[in-house]
């Protein structure tokens, strides 16, 4: 059984990412294979997957979900909206010396008002005169993520979207699948490799650590998934053909993952509370790209499930002292689940 200190560990401040480097596929790509580190070039992943092998990519658009504005009362407010509930209405988490009343206003961007409904847990019910994504569109900041220590420019509102992306909702980016550009993609199509979709608006709590010791005591955060007909399709074939299905980051993982707990990959649309830590079975996932993940996450947690507890402490303590880049403007992983050989094949 493993606890809260477990995953965690030291991470130098320059390690960190704050920019992304000029192009989408230089990044480094540390390869585990097994116990095996290899340091290559994130290029080098036409070269790491086969024909016939299935890409897995979250389509999710990133928001401009933050705000800054001022209540009835002129004290002043951050909102950032968290998930659209409809054309009207969001939840948002609302920053302010004094919690606003169900009832009142509050003016956004000295653009244009909301009125704040009922409270949901940590969120509040916050009700547009407009259409939500044409105001968030108009008027937002794009919300990088809190490690992230400059203000996002025109730079980061073309880089931390990926450069498929399709659906509009996500409040933080599906990082792994920033890594690829349109030249990378055309390569891997010409080798065979297969590309599906799946839509999980990936929301803040990302970013927020476990504090609990006792992993079970944790409350995951949800976050909403569609699994389209045609990607459950892509995967049985290619699962009947014995090859492996690749999720371009934990978003589009945790999307496969969520929709296969009945033992078999289903289409639709759920929300997702699904918490993965050491000891879980994958059903459908074979090998995963991701980034690396902040300590004491349970994104690290996730990858630790996936390709081996003691497999991923090595390979981060290897990626520090080779001073690969973390996060979400970092270099990223490409892992193999420890279970491969134990997934069915449909």
């Amino acid at each position: 059984m493993y606890s809260l200190s477990d995953f965690d560990f030291n991470l130098p401040q320059e390690r960190i990412a704050q920019f992304p480097l000029p192009d989408r596929s230089a990044s480094r790509l540390l390869h585990l294979d097994g116990e095996k580190i290899i340091d290559r070039q994130f290029a080098d992943i036409v070269d790491q997957l086969q024909a016939g092998d299935l890409l897995v990519m979250n389509n999710t658009r990133v928001l401009k979900a933050r705000f800054f504005g001022t209540k009835e009362s002129g004290g002043k407010v951050e909102a950032l909206v968290e998930r659209v509930l409809d054309n009207r209405t969001v939840l948002a988490q609302v920053r302010a010396s004094r919690s606003p009343l169900a009832g009142t206003k509050m003016r956004l961007a000295d653009a244009f008002d909301v009125t704040v409904g009922e409270r949901a847990g940590e969120f509040f019910t916050l009700h547009f005169d407009a259409d939500v994504f044409d105001l968030i569109e108009a008027h937002g900041r794009l919300p990088l993520p809190p490690y992230i220590e400059h203000d996002a420019d025109s730079f980061d509102e073309n880089r931390y979207q990926t450069v498929f992306n399709k659906v509009p909702g996500a409040v933080a980016a599906p990082t792994a699948g920033l890594h690829f550009d349109e030249p990378l993609l055309e390569k891997l199509k010409a080798k065979g490799v297969n590309f599906a979709y799946v839509t999980l608006h990936v929301g803040a709590g990302t970013f927020q650590p476990v504090r609990h010791e006792k992993l079970s005591d944790h409350q995951m955060h949800t976050e909403w998934y569609t699994m389209p007909q045609e990607t459950v399709d892509a995967v049985r074939a290619t699962r009947a053909a014995g090859r492996d299905v690749v999720a371009v980051g934990t978003t589009s993982l945790r999307a496969l993952e969520s929709a296969s707990q009945s033992g078999q990959l289903e289409a639709g649309s759920a929300d997702t509370a699904l918490f993965i830590t050491p000891g879980y079975q994958f059903k459908t996932v074979t090998r995963l790209i991701t980034n690396f993940h902040l300590p004491k996450s349970t994104l690290l947690m996730l990858v630790s499930a996936f390709a081996g507890f003691e497999e991923i402490r090595k390979a981060y303590a290897h990626a520090i002292a080779n001073e690969y880049r973390f996060f979400s403007y970092g270099d990223a992983m490409l892992l193999t689940t420890s279970n491969r050989e134990a997934l069915p094949y449909e």
